[in-house]
């Protein structure tokens, strides 16, 4: 690996572990909850879009 990508990764994860110190349990487990609802209702929605464009056509 090149100087510069481990100089990269090492910028890159030392400031997501800092990141990480600011945030407390109930906002990642918030995040995790919203990420969850936002996926099933994306599924449901495309599942009822394309059932009903099936009947249409």
């Amino acid at each position: 690996m090149k100087n510069s990508q481990q100089i990269g990764i090492g910028t890159g994860s030392g400031t997501l572990l800092s990141a990480l110190a600011f945030l407390g349990v109930y906002d990642i487990a918030k995040t995790v909850v919203l990420a969850a609802i936002g996926a099933v209702v994306s599924f449901v929605v495309s599942w009822l879009l394309q059932r009903w464009l099936q009947k249409r056509g």
